[in-house]
């Protein structure tokens, strides 16, 4: 197991009035090192965005500043250290200060990005899709399959496409 980098974490993406922010456990390796969200080889990330309907046509990583003039932001549970999940250390997940900076701007949403940050928030295991319950103050919550290269054997768009629909975006058009 390579050790997690310390003190590699990308910038928030967060502004009062988002439909929907996207939570992850931390930057990987590739993003820490391009300073851009889900900026490694394979991950689905932007492509689900944009096949699901939620940006008019797939970003590049290097654009997660301009999420918000879609109604999107950004965000990790581990803002001190990036690398794979079983890399990152095991104080580096800060519930208490995710909470604060959701409940701070008030997104219709949340969703996590793979399974683990809904769990390490929730304090037990979650299920992909809408929650029945949330621990923010004003947002829903939904749990998304990871995008990431590594998860391919569990990646589905329909979660994606649910979400969308939930948070009131458009369905992109049929090819």
């Amino acid at each position: 197991m390579t050790p997690a980098l310390s003190g590699a974490a990308l910038p928030d993406v967060l502004e009062p009035g988002l439909r929907v922010v996207f939570c992850g456990s931390a930057a990987g390796r590739v993003s820490a090192a391009r300073g851009a969200y889900y900026a490694g080889p394979g991950n689905r990330f932007w492509c689900a965005l944009a096949q699901a309907g939620l940006t008019p046509h797939e970003l590049r990583p290097e654009d997660f500043r301009s999420l918000p003039r879609h109604g999107l932001g950004l965000t990790d549970l581990c803002k001190t250290a990036s690398g794979g999940d079983a890399e990152l250390p095991r104080d580096g997940d800060d519930v208490a200060g995710l909470i604060a900076r959701i409940d701070r701007v008030r997104p219709a949403w949340v969703a996590f990005v793979g399974k683990r940050p809904a769990r390490v928030v929730y304090g037990r295991r979650v299920a992909t899709g809408e929650q029945p319950d949330s621990p923010f103050a004003a947002s829903r919550v939904f749990v998304l399959p990871s995008p990431s290269g590594a998860a391919r054997g569990h990646w589905s768009l329909a979660p994606w496409l649910e979400l969308a629909a939930l948070a009131g975006f458009q369905p992109p058009p049929t090819p």
